[in-house]
């Protein structure tokens, strides 16, 4: 796979040169930043900057970091923020409400942070385009007609193995891991055998699915929803494509009309200890299906984005707050040690929570948890240049791990699609340095004792 000039890989900037030079005037900055990630999108996911791998067609290599964590992570990143910035202009369910009386530091500070967005964007997709490196030579395969089952058993197995590990003190954090690998795996073997016709193997993921989805619906999240209706869609697209696309794709869109209820309502009716989960569920489904009002206003403009938030570090960094350097870094080194190993740990989380607390965000005396996202812990580590370091990085290393996912296992099935969508899930959303970067080192460590286990029992044959 050829790569283009330089002169292409600078068009993915030229969104926010753009925006900079224009931040005289905030609404046409805030409005070029914001249009430039489509911008981006368009021209990496076409492969006018960098041709799209030809091992496989587009609809087969959906779970590589350029497609699908480049769409959730980005997506969410630089385009949920329209209803924030509507909302500061003085609209309400675009309607417009307030008339002369916009908060104009906010609305600079709006469009700062969406430039500093579109900066994002460009240089985290720089990182996935320039490692790009596929198909990768394969050291291992792995025999075609068993995959089925093997997907199958993997899920059945790594689900018990989550489970232990949440049971056992300092190890939790890897039941996170294993639970999306043996939730990746269960809807990967069903996506496998429903072409297949293999009826066993159908009725057991099945019976997985259901109950993952059954999890997520009464986590409290909207995410592990959503992921769940996404992933069983792009695995079961390349063989089944008109029914995904008249299924799945109005499915999601009605997923994200009644989540921002039925979530609000299930936290609501959970934290008042008056009903169990089920119940809960059944109630804020109820409540999300009879609501005809305009209340997911608030959700979209303060909870779909994390502008809201942004503003508020840069508001505080560096005027009141110093930039913090390598201090960030220096404390995920700390969270990278297991806590079994070390009881006396500080708390990650209240790592984290001192630099929310000291820019003002969450009162002290609150009991909210609200994490920074990992581009405003780049920001408060030193600005703009410290932005297009880590976005960078933070694209380049999740390439390279599909890369090395992919040499070791096989190929896209067993590399990307189970063991990277599995382990490094992650990557898909991103948070504080602390979390991410404890998260993806020891998601690492579990590829290899995966893979370990995979050699020994020769499952993974060497090419």
């Amino acid at each position: 796979m050829g790569n283009q000039g330089i002169e292409r890989y600078i068009a993915l900037y030229i969104p926010w040169i753009l925006s900079l030079l224009f931040q005289g005037d905030p609404v046409l900055s805030y409005f070029i930043a914001w249009a430039g990630s489509f911008f981006i999108f368009a021209i990496t996911l076409t492969g006018w900057v960098r041709p799209i791998p030809s091992d496989r067609h587009v609809s087969e290599q959906i779970m590589r970091p350029l497609f699908i964590m480049h769409i959730i992570f980005a997506g969410y990143m630089c385009t949920t923020s329209i209803f924030y910035f509507y909302n500061v202009l003085g609209y309400d369910d675009f309607k417009k409400t307030l008339v002369g009386v916009v908060n104009t530091d906010k609305l600079l500070l709006t469009a700062q942070c969406q430039r500093y967005y579109c900066l994002g964007h460009a240089a985290f997709v720089s990182g996935i385009l320039i490692c790009m490196k596929y198909p990768q030579k394969q050291k291992y395969y792995i025999e075609k007609n068993t995959l089925a089952n093997l997907l199958m058993q993997l899920a059945l197995i790594t689900f018990p193995v989550s489970i232990a590990f949440l049971k056992l003190p300092g190890l939790s954090q890897f039941y996170f891991q294993f639970s999306s690998l043996s939730f990746i795996a269960g809807t990967l073997a069903l996506a496998f055998a429903i072409p297949l016709k293999k009826s066993v193997n159908t009725l057991v993921c099945s019976v997985l699915y259901i109950f993952n989805f059954y999890n997520a619906l009464t986590s409290g999240y909207k995410e592990p929803i959503i992921i769940s209706v996404l992933v069983l869609g792009i695995f079961l697209y390349p063989n089944y494509k008109k029914l995904v696309t008249v299924v799945f794709i109005p499915a999601l869109l009605l997923l994200f009309m009644v989540l921002p209820t039925y979530i609000g309502a299930f936290r609501n009716v959970a934290s008042s200890g008056e009903a169990d989960n089920e119940e809960s569920a059944q109630i804020a489904l109820d409540a999300a299906l009879s609501e005809t009002d305009n209340s997911n206003w608030g959700f979209l403009v303060y909870r779909l984005s994390e502008i809201d938030m942004f503003t508020m570090f840069v508001q505080s960094t560096p005027a009141n707050v110093d930039f913090y350097g390598t201090l960030l870094l220096k404390q995920s080194a700390i969270a990278i040690v297991p806590r079994v190993f070390w009881p006396s740990k500080p708390v990650t989380e209240a790592l984290v929570m001192e630099r929310v607390y000291d820019a003002g965000v969450v009162n002290r005396m609150s009991n909210v948890s609200a994490k920074p996202a990992v581009i405003v812990d780049a920001y408060l580590s030193g600005g703009t240049p410290a932005i297009f370091i880590c976005m960078f990085v933070y694209g380049a290393v999740a390439q390279l791990i599909s890369n090395k996912a992919e040499h070791l296992f096989g190929g896209y099935i067993l590399g990307t699609a189970l063991i990277f969508s599995g382990l490094f899930q992650l990557f898909w959303r991103g948070l504080s340095f602390e979390f991410l970067i404890n998260s993806v080192f020891w998601s690492y460590v579990s590829m290899f004792a995966v893979f370990r286990v995979m050699r020994s029992k020769n499952i993974l044959k060497e090419a």
